[in-house]
């Protein structure tokens, strides 16, 4: 029996006895497809665990206060966008009550006074509310964009003390949206101010809970048990595991709905995949199979359209080893990697869809869909003609926190790779795109991870604000926590920070996780090795680079003592870029900013000296 904090939420279906005398059938089918279709993956995208049902109502556990509040309103939301066309005699309504305290934990149990004041909280909600403790409401009232209104102290039952409550305050936050009327084509969620919010909370916050609309479309999967073909009942555990780690990595990714390991647990046996696709709503369906034999395990695997039934994507693995749990989580990564992500085959084929469009059908998506590919070839011509594809977006759709986003990105993207001849107006223009993307409200999950995403390096190349980078770099890797390419592209804004120690982490992660990681994961993990002074390690990663990062390399031969290699590099820089200085090397392409925050970078620029690059 052990013992430790956690938020419940307690929620309750309001007069369920009333709508089950009406309609027994009709009630029960509602809301069991509430559970399925709107709790359990809520929760679970959330970070929460469902550890208790009962007829109509659940209790639920979340290590973070705030993903649990978060996850509270979502529901709410999720409830009214549902409830919109039903009559209102038969509509489903439940109270919400959150409670942050020490519970008692038995198995998959949760006791004590933790939960019991949260489900007494929830008797206080009015339908369609939320009420939480004092102790909620000081943790997240500034981390969030919505408010609360105090109860005073209320005695509750079995409870001694009276208990300070308040109710979350939903204005100017709507409950149902502008697409309500449109069942099955938007994942309804709540909104959170993404630039406020992150100010506060400093990243700490899951910002799961935002509304997906038209213009930031999800895409819906349901994982089946991986087929057992090793003969050996015994060895069916393997394949559901596989499963389930693959369900949990691809629920992290903003853009992608996944059906909960319950629902899509019952195809355990052959069945259509078109079946599955009209049973569960989804747009596509990961299935394979496991064949177990000694330490060797063998793991197909394919992503299939479910409207069609044609195969998207396919591909084996061979593993050795006796750790199964290892197994799983590596063979889990690298479908992840190729799945979901931004480079995944998902979003490729989203990609493809949006092309096939006429322009005057073109959606908000189908424009960040269609620069999208023009901006992950990282040329200089299709970075132009992402950007130019995304204004064009941003002139029908002039509100737009998606396009802003990725316009603001093209503009970082010529600054990086000295694609312009005016780098102080580009910034410029980053910041100003950036900066009214984060300030638009009720974002999606997709453009939350993208604004915090973009204003990392924003804030480091127009302020030299290190921290704030930081902050934005953390708040978007949160979001994501299982995509090697983000991780890896978020770690540098820590290197020049001075979070080195994490960005070695994330990037050692990022490298583990991915099965074909970029030339570029490895130049991040040397500059990083570097200013953790640890300069072999720096060398014998950048050499593992089809093109060495020639200043690393250079100011790691010199931390070591190797003049003669330090030199070398040094010549090999100019030779590619000519009158190069350690004045330029200071600061970034605008000119105007430092490349790392102080002593790391006086401590750089020493080594580059030392290795012989002209000081001006």
């Amino acid at each position: 029996m052990d013992r430790k904090l956690a938020a419940i939420l307690a929620a309750d279906v309001v007069g369920y006895s009333t709508l089950m005398e009406q309609d027994e059938q009709g009630t029960f089918e509602r809301l069991r497809s509430g559970r399925k279709e709107l709790f359990e993956p809520e929760i679970a995208r959330h970070h929460g665990r469902i550890f208790k049902l009962m007829g109509d109502g659940l209790l639920a556990e979340f290590g973070s206060v705030v993903d649990a509040v978060e996850c509270a309103v979502s529901l709410q939301r999720g409830l009214a966008e549902r409830n919109v066309n039903v009559p209102e005699d038969q509509r489903i309504q439940v109270r919400i009550g959150i409670n942050l305290g020490e519970v008692i934990v038995e198995g998959d149990d949760c006791y004590g006074d933790g939960v019991n004041i949260a489900a007494r909280l929830e008797q206080l909600a009015d339908p369609g509310g939320i009420c939480v403790s004092a102790k909620v409401a000081r943790e997240v009232e500034k981390k969030l964009s919505f408010g609360f209104e105090a109860m005073g102290e209320q005695k509750v039952k079995n409870i001694a003390e009276p208990i300070q409550t308040f109710r979350v305050k939903f204005d100017g936050i709507p409950l149902v949206s502008r697409h309500a009327g449109k069942p099955g084509k938007y994942w309804a969620t709540v909104a959170v101010s993404g630039l406020l919010a992150l100010l506060i909370a400093g990243g700490g916050a899951w910002y799961a809970l935002q509304p997906e609309e038209a213009h930031a479309r999800e895409s819906s999967i349901a994982v089946l048990p991986f087929a057992n073909m090793s003969g050996d009942p015994a060895q069916d555990y393997l394949g559901s595991g596989i499963a389930e780690d693959i369900i949990t990595m691809l629920s992290s990714y903003p853009g992608l709905r996944v059906v909960s390991r319950t629902s899509s647990s019952v195809y355990d046996k052959p069945v259509k995949v078109q079946q599955v696709g009209e049973d569960l709503k989804v747009s596509y369906v990961i299935e394979g199979s496991v064949r177990k034999a000694g330490g060797n395990v063998r793991v197909t695997a394919q992503l299939v359209d479910a409207s069609t039934g044609e195969h998207v994507w396919a591909d084996r693995y061979d593993e050795e080893g006796s750790d199964v749990a290892a197994l799983q989580d590596d063979v889990a990564n690298r479908i992840y990697a190729t799945v979901a992500g931004m480079k995944g085959e998902i979003r490729k084929k989203e990609e493809t869809d949006a092309w096939s469009k006429s322009a005057p059908s073109l959606e908000e998506y189908d424009y960040y869909l269609r620069g999208h590919q023009f901006f992950f070839r990282f040329t200089k011509e299709g970075n132009e003609k992402a950007r130019a594809i995304w204004q064009e977006g941003l002139a029908k759709f002039p509100d737009s926190a998606l396009l802003r986003t990725k316009i603001a990105a093209s503009y970082m993207q010529n600054l990086y790779n000295d694609w312009t001849d005016e780098p102080w107006p580009d910034t410029e223009m980053a910041w100003k795109m950036g900066t009214e993307a984060a300030a638009i409200p009720h974002k999606s999950r997709l453009e939350t991870l993208l604004s915090h995403w973009m204003m990392a390096p924003v804030y480091q190349l127009h302020d030299a604000d290190f921290e704030r980078s930081v902050v934005e770099a953390q708040a978007a890797a949160k979001l994501v926590p299982y995509d090697a390419f983000a991780r890896a592209d978020l770690a540098s804004y820590l290197i020049s920070a001075g979070k080195y120690d994490l960005a070695i982490e994330w990037l050692e992660e990022s490298i583990r996780r991915d099965a074909s990681p970029m030339d570029w994961y490895f130049g991040y993990l040397a500059m990083a090795y570097y200013f953790a002074d640890r300069p072999a390690d720096s060398v014998a990663t950048l050499q593992k680079m089809k093109a060495p990062l020639n200043l690393y390399l250079a100011a790691a031969y010199a931390r070591l003592g190797k003049l003669d290699e330090a030199r070398a590099s040094i010549a090999k820089l100019l030779e590619a870029k000519p009158g190069w200085t350690v004045e330029k090397e200071a600061v970034w392409p605008t000119t105007k900013q430092p490349q790392h925050v102080e002593p790391l970078l006086s401590t750089y620029l020493a080594d580059l000296a030392k290795a012989g690059l002209p000081a001006k």
